[in-house]
């Protein structure tokens, strides 16, 4: 008579066989997108970086969530160590190539059930993301989304009017550097804390001037309020307090018309919570994530 499987053992399987193919994934989607795989849990939270940010931005948060869960990171192409020779203006021409740069690492990998944690517009990446392939996702976690960073009034508060970011885009191609040192205190705020905004402005430093420059007006031209009602996967909100790059009515706004969402007020202030209140971040995610389905 065969033996049953014990849940450990069934567990412990499943990691086993995400490790091979973690291993046998081609190299070509490892190096392009620079991924690490660590935890000792089954069901993977991937997290997805901001513009101008990597996945080391995220080290204040992965170490609370490596006991139950593998953690996946990644960068997208042009930002941190990726493979800057992946790089194709046409694929990364709008968010859609960024879309299937999650969605590769998803098929590559086999994976189902992914808790997908974006921060700024890779929460866009990820509702997108989601809504091409619903199967990939169990739930996505937004850090400071927006669905549209410019307004629309009286319909829509976004937090700039097009001429703010025609400026900012025209500074950043004039004045990089002058551009990263000014922005960087700004997205972050949390002035007691001035290492946090260098960092910021070290990694905006670090990026191709010319593919951060086209990530840019990819990120503050694009709009996906009209894709707000097609998700179908539970998400929740974080929502920051004094946020430049999404106010306040852009959390609200995206409550109002995303099915099955979640809005949770933070206490953090700033674009960057995961990295300027990281214990109060942690903290909202694993009470989301112990909580039934929003339905």
């Amino acid at each position: 008579m065969e033996s049953a499987i014990l849940p450990h053992e069934s567990a412990q399987k499943s990691y086993n066989q995400f490790n091979a193919r973690v291993a046998q994934m081609t190299e070509k989607i490892l190096l392009r997108n620079n991924m690490k795989v660590f935890g000792q849990g089954t069901q993977t939270m991937m997290f997805a970086h901001g513009f101008g940010c990597d996945q080391n931005m995220w080290r204040f948060v992965t170490s609370a969530f490596e006991k139950d869960y593998k953690i996946l990171l990644f960068d997208y192409v042009g930002s941190g160590q990726s493979d800057i020779s992946a790089y194709s203006p046409e694929r990364y021409s709008d968010l859609t190539g960024y879309v299937q740069d999650v969605l590769d690492i998803c098929e590559e990998l086999a994976l189902t059930d992914v808790i997908f944690v974006g921060h700024s517009v890779s929460s866009m990446i990820g509702l997108l993301s989601s809504i091409q392939a619903p199967n990939y996702f169990n739930r996505l976690i937004f850090v400071g989304p927006s669905p549209c960073y410019m307004n629309d009034l009286p319909n829509y508060y976004g937090g700039f009017e097009r001429k703010d970011i025609e400026d900012l885009l025209d500074i950043m191609e004039k004045n990089y550097i002058g551009w990263a040192s000014f922005m960087a205190p700004m997205v972050m705020q949390n002035e007691e804390r001035p290492e946090l905004s260098e960092e910021l402005e070290a990694s905006f430093c670090s990026t191709d001037p010319v593919v951060a420059s086209r990530f840019a007006e990819v990120t503050f031209y694009s709009d996906n309020r009209s894709d707000l009602p097609k998700a179908s996967v539970p998400s929740l909100i974080l929502q920051c307090t004094d946020d430049m790059v999404a106010p306040t009515e852009v959390g609200h706004y995206l409550h109002r018309h995303l099915p099955k969402s979640t809005l949770r007020l933070m206490k953090a202030t700033g674009h960057c919570p995961h990295m300027s209140h990281p214990q109060e971040t942690i903290e909202m995610i694993k009470e989301y994530l112990s909580a039934p389905h929003t339905t």
